[in-house]
């Protein structure tokens, strides 16, 4: 079986249980094997899915309880082995699958855009359509966007293009699921201590001629606290989120950013 656009196999615990579920996409990245950590101690039944079976299975190894589907959401199929992987009443989605990284928007794959938006925004609508019959009044559909989908770049294509279009859409699905009480939220972190940021800035630095630690160093003072955000601390904003008083944030957008946005609002 290969590691890469598998769908459908789904592992963990056999049994009934009674407990919330979370819904976690990209559980195994950077970002999602901190999220999954956090909400399973929030005492909430986790669903983790990602494209990879055995990083999947050593994720479910790490956390004893953890349940796994291994499904692309880029693929409509994904809908199907997602919805049949739930059991019970869903919290929260938390959308967070990583995408290629394009280049600079002067030369950037048009293909690696497109996958990103598909990924992104496609795989977004595909778990929410996988589990809205499970979701009831607060609810949540937490997306992980970024900082350079409101604060663009010359260097950051993919992410750009990918998390303009999941902000506009989050704020659709909160007007159209806000008559159930359901919310959704958009997180965006700023760049992050994670293998993405170091690919980000390869691309950056083969774009201006420079060496990779100039383009890092660069990137850290751009932050009014010189600091990088890190995967606890988006762990931590989708726990916020979960709070019964979040609601009031629908359709918002919770900037991790570590001062690095200018714009206003």
């Amino acid at each position: 079986m290969s590691e890469v656009n598998v769908v459908g196999y789904a592992g963990g615990p056999e049994r009934e249980t009674s407990a919330e579920t979370a819904v976690v996409i990209g559980a195994t990245g950077a970002f999602g094997r901190v999220i999954v950590s956090k909400l399973l101690d929030r005492g909430l039944d986790v669903l983790a899915v990602a494209r990879s079976e055995s990083a999947l299975g050593t994720l479910q190894d790490e956390l004893p309880g953890l349940r796994t589907c291994c499904a692309d959401v880029a693929s409509k199929e994904s809908i199907e082995y997602i919805s049949r992987a739930v059991r019970g009443r869903v919290r929260a989605v938390v959308h967070g699958p990583g995408v290629g990284v394009a280049g600079g928007i002067l030369d950037a794959d048009i293909d690696i855009l497109n996958e990103a938006v598909n990924i992104k925004v496609g795989g977004l609508l595909r778990v929410v359509r996988a589990t809205e019959k499970y979701m009831t009044k607060n609810s949540r559909i937490i997306a992980i966007g970024g900082h350079y989908g409101l604060e663009p770049t010359a260097y950051a294509a993919s992410a750009g293009v990918a998390n303009a279009a999941l902000v506009n859409v989050v704020r659709q699905l909160s007007l159209g699921y806000g008559a159930r009480g359901i919310t959704a939220h958009v997180v965006a972190p700023g760049p992050a201590e994670t293998e993405r940021l170091r690919n980000v800035a390869i691309a950056r630095a083969q774009q201006g001629g420079v060496s990779v630690q100039q383009v890092l160093d660069e990137m850290l003072s751009e932050s009014s606290i010189s600091q990088f955000t890190t995967p606890e601390q988006v762990a931590w904003a989708v726990s916020l989120l979960l709070d019964e008083e979040a609601g009031a944030m629908t359709g918002a957008t919770l900037m991790l950013d570590s001062g690095r946005r200018r714009g206003l609002p």
